[in-house]
């Protein structure tokens, strides 16, 4: 009997022209929500150094999730739908879109999996019609963001721990599965060697040396 089919997302590079991160503090520095002199250089940084897969993972991820302390999710919302608006949606190549398209009418199970919080990603994931996503929580206490994260963030190694606790919550295991992963990134090389069929997609440096050296395909959205 063939297995199911499991189709894995990650979006910043690979579905999306950018990063989600990057975008969102550069979108709020310019509407002056965060300080230009405080926030700039710092995300230029984070960005070189996630490219490098040399940030600590922790590191990154609170610091994008910092930008959202201090508000609630109903306070962010007219400001996250403006940010789909103008700065994620025109950036999503359509070869990407007929990717996600073909799977989603193809496979059993189609996810997108991303270091990006939630909040931030949630409406991308809706956008393209992903019903399901694997993603760093931003923690919230008393209804606001607290500019913290909860849980395992969604990030090298844990991409692969969060895979295997969304498939567990859903009484089924990544054994179940013919699983094919997507990727841009030297960071998620864990996921991509716990797919049966890694794609690195218009990948950086060091994925396309790993996929040309192991044979794995190359695919190329922008």
């Amino acid at each position: 009997m063939a297995k199911k089919k499991l189709t894995l997302f990650d979006l910043d590079h690979t579905l999306l022209t950018g990063d989600s991160d990057v975008l969102w503090c550069d979108f709020l520095i310019r509407r002056g929500i965060l300080d230009r002199a405080e926030f700039s250089a710092r995300n230029a940084d984070m960005e070189t150094r996630y490219k490098a897969g040399t940030v600590r993972v922790r590191e990154f991820t609170e610091f994008y999730v910092s930008t959202l302390a201090g508000r609630s999710p109903e306070e962010w919302e007219p400001l996250r739908r403006e940010f789909l608006d103008v700065e994620i949606v025109p950036r999503i190549p359509d070869a990407a879109r007929e990717l996600v398209e073909q799977h989603l009418a193809s496979a059993d199970l189609v996810a997108m999996t991303t270091a990006t919080n939630r909040y931030i990603t949630e409406l991308t994931a809706r956008h393209l019609r992903i019903e399901h996503l694997i993603a760093s929580e931003p923690e919230v206490v008393g209804g606001r963001f607290t500019g913290r994260t909860s849980g395992t963030l969604n990030m090298r190694e844990g991409k692969v721990v969060r895979l295997h606790s969304w498939l567990a919550s859903r009484e089924s295991s990544i054994a179940s599965f013919e699983v094919t992963a997507f990727s841009d990134s030297i960071n998620d090389l864990p996921l991509l060697l716990a797919a049966d069929r890694p794609v690195a997609v218009d990948p950086d440096e060091k994925l396309a040396a790993w996929a040309a050296e192991h044979g794995q395909p190359v695919l190329r959205l922008r």
